[in-house]
């Protein structure tokens, strides 16, 4: 008689599908429980709520796979295999059968299940079930990042910073607490602080939370200079409420007892957006052949958000002189990416916003944050795309055609020695005509440049240069019948120009042009090698020209009126005596209350006046101090405790950085020490 066979193997794979199934159904089910106390109630609770919904999850899945064992194995074989003649039970029952029958039945399916192929008895996943459990989940974690952020677990109340010991029966603060709630628009949290100074954003609400033993009649805020904001009793403690949109200092006045130290709440402000531009990398842009669109591309940034809808203001000015016609258009940008640092794109069509040639179009993006209320703007720099003008030729009376072309700007003579050079060491690697072609083109800047200094010399040195009148000539070179014998050989030379220079730097001048000529004839021969000396010294020369101590210019088209001696120093002199130049006295610290506070504190005990006039001061110029509430703080100390050096000390510093600075002089140098005035002194001893 044979043992039963053994049935968990073959209910192993149907159990673990059956729990995964379960488990697949279940954990989307419990993201969406856990996800509103997220948002509600913080990250605790929801691990709190994860871990109970897995666990809940686990055993349901555990459930539903032990309910997979012999009794199910049988029904499942006899439904799958129709060999085992709905006889499986015989197989897999725990008591042995005893009859001669069911013996050899139980034989012969045993004999079967070990012959044939394993049956797979898993089943298939619920995908109905699968699908729903996902969806709800999905749903219930999209429905909780919509929900506003609760506020944070109450915490209890923090013990004072400083317990100052007091009298029986004299209140003393035994407990603190803020509570701080940002503005809505920002998508901050709430938060607790134990402390009673604050750092909040600006536009956020602070609740005070005090508790005091024994209790006082009645509790204030007083805020500087002038508010006071009572508390509320609620149970065992004081509260009060209050919204911040600047900084302030405040201190605790409970009643029948003394009043605390000031406290500060600074409030950081919500800075506008700013924006970058991105395309394209210049402001001013000229458009291109055939150039059909232009794309723009902007980065926006906020401390909280960015609003996702952007105004790309456009102008397109037509026409040029005082005939311009401007043309404006406003589109709708849709930005993408963090709510905090948005991209703004757009590709304008060229043709649609009628760019033709002339015209310049000119955008700008405009955007806002999520402030509320009155959302700040911020505007980028204007970028500009450019029609370039277009070379035109114009026609004038009988002067002819005419180009319109960028002015021509003469070569130095650095760069045709520089050009000299390179050509000289391409000589080799380039053919003879076009070397020669080149070193003509050189030939012909430096007579450019000649021709250039030549004008300060009244034109002497022009390319067609006149001969002089010999005897050996032609008489019929002379003219005949002219009252100016010399009028047919020379020139006229330009008087403005050649008065420009002294006679010394007219003759330097000279042999730079002289040089200039040299190095001209070898350029022109195509012997650039033969023409570097004299460019060399043709460029010595100009430079001791530029460095000619005395160049007087003539203003070119000024005729001057001749002087009349006659009026010279014959005019009314009255009212020409000189007056002295009054000095303005600078309205600021000489006689400032902030002057005389600072010499107040060092002689001795301050008065209220002094520090009277330091706060009206203060109130009238807070740009002036780095920290104005520190200044404020220490004169409240003062006031509190008129004999307090320390007090005063720490006055006189925060004023220090008030004080306008000392115009910088000139430092009287140090004596001589006494090796300096053994020299000295060996200096005046007759040798």
């Amino acid at each position: 008689m044979t043992a039963p066979m053994s049935w968990r193997p073959l209910v192993r794979p149907a159990r673990f599908r059956r729990a995964a199934d379960m488990a697949l159904a279940g954990l989307p089910l419990v993201a969406g429980a856990a996800a509103p106390a997220w948002r509600l109630a913080g990250a605790g609770a929801a691990l709190a709520v994860a871990a109970i919904g897995a666990v809940a999850v686990l055993a349901v899945a555990a459930g539903a796979a032990r309910q997979i064992d012999a009794r199910w194995l049988v029904r499942a074989l006899d439904a799958a295999r129709p060999d085992m003649e709905d006889s499986a039970g015989l197989v897999f029952a725990d008591a042995p059968a005893t009859t001669p029958l069911a013996l050899l039945q139980r034989s012969r399916l045993e004999a079967r299940l070990a012959a044939a192929a394993p049956v797979d008895l898993r089943g298939g996943w619920h995908i109905g079930r699968l699908a729903i459990a996902w969806a709800v989940g999905l749903l219930a974690v999209g429905a909780a990042l919509l929900l506003p952020p609760g506020a944070p677990t109450a915490t209890r109340l923090a013990a004072p910073e400083t317990e100052a010991l007091s009298p029986p029966g004299v209140p003393r603060l035994v407990g603190q607490r803020l509570h701080i709630v940002p503005p809505a628009y920002t998508g901050l949290p709430a938060r607790y602080e134990s402390s009673l100074d604050a750092k909040v954003l600006e536009g956020s609400r602070i609740e005070w939370t005090l508790r005091y033993a024994p209790a006082p009649a009645a509790v204030a805020l007083k805020f500087l200079p002038a508010e006071t904001v009572p508390l509320r009793l609620t149970g065992a403690d004081w509260g009060a409420v209050r919204g911040f949109n600047r900084s302030l200092l405040y201190r605790i006045l409970p009643s029948g007892a003394s009043a605390s130290r000031l406290h500060r709440i600074d409030v950081t402000p919500d800075t506008p957006p700013t924006i970058r531009i991105v395309t394209p990398a210049r402001s001013l842009s000229l458009s291109k052949p055939g150039q059909r669109d232009w794309v723009l591309q902007f980065d926006a940034a906020d401390d909280h958000a960015v609003n996702a809808i952007g105004q790309l203001h456009i102008i397109l000015a037509q026409g040029d002189g005082e005939n311009i016609k401007f043309v404006e258009k406003t589109l709708q940008l849709r930005g993408t990416g963090p709510v905090a640092a948005r991209r703004f794109a757009a590709q304008l069509d060229l043709k649609a916003l009628g760019f033709a040639p002339g015209n310049d179009l000119v955008a700008q993006l405009i955007i806002s944050d999520n402030r509320s209320p009155g959302p700040q703007q911020g505007a980028s720099a204007n970028v500009i795309l450019r029609w370039p003008p277009p070379s035109a030729i114009e026609g004038s009376g009988i002067d002819g055609v005419v180009k319109k072309v960028l002015p021509a700007y003469f070569r130095s003579q650095r760069q045709i020695i520089i050009d000299a050079e390179a050509l000289v060491k391409q000589q080799r690697s380039i053919p003879a005509p076009k070397f020669v072609a080149r070193s003509d083109g050189i030939g012909g800047d430096q007579a450019l440049l000649r021709m250039r200094y030549a004008q300060f010399l009244g034109g002497e040195h022009e390319e067609q240069r006149n001969a002089l009148p010999t005897g050996d000539g032609d008489a019929a070179a002379k003219p005949a019948g002219d009252d100016d014998p010399l009028a047919g050989f020379g020139h006229e030379h330009d008087e403005t120009a050649s008065e420009a220079l002294d006679p010394a730097t007219q003759a330097t001048l000279r042999l730079a042009l002289d040089q200039m000529w040299d190095s001209e004839r070898e350029l022109r021969q195509g012997r650039p090698q033969q023409a570097l000396p004299h460019a060399y010294a043709a460029l010595r020369f100009i430079k001791t020209v530029q460095q000619a101590t005395r160049i007087f210019l003539a203003r070119s088209g000024a005729t001057l009126p001749p002087i009349d001696e006659s009026r010279r120093l014959t005019g009314d002199r009255k009212g020409l005596e000189p007056q002295r130049l009054q000095l303005a006295v600078q309205p600021g610290d000489a006689a400032s209350a902030v002057v005389t506070a600072w010499r107040g504190l060092a002689a001795g005990p301050v008065t209220a006046p002094l520090l009277d006039g330091l706060e009206v001061w203060l109130a009238a110029n807070p740009g002036r101090a780095a920290d104005p509430l520190a200044i404020a703080a220490a004169i409240d100390d003062l006031r509190r405790d008129p004999g307090c050096i320390a007090c005063r000390m720490a006055l006189r510093g925060q004023l220090w950085t008030v004080l306008a600075r000392p115009p910088a002089g000139v430092a009287r140098r140090a004596g001589p020490d006494a090796m300096g005035r053994r020299y000295l002194g060996a200096l005046d001893t007759p040798q």
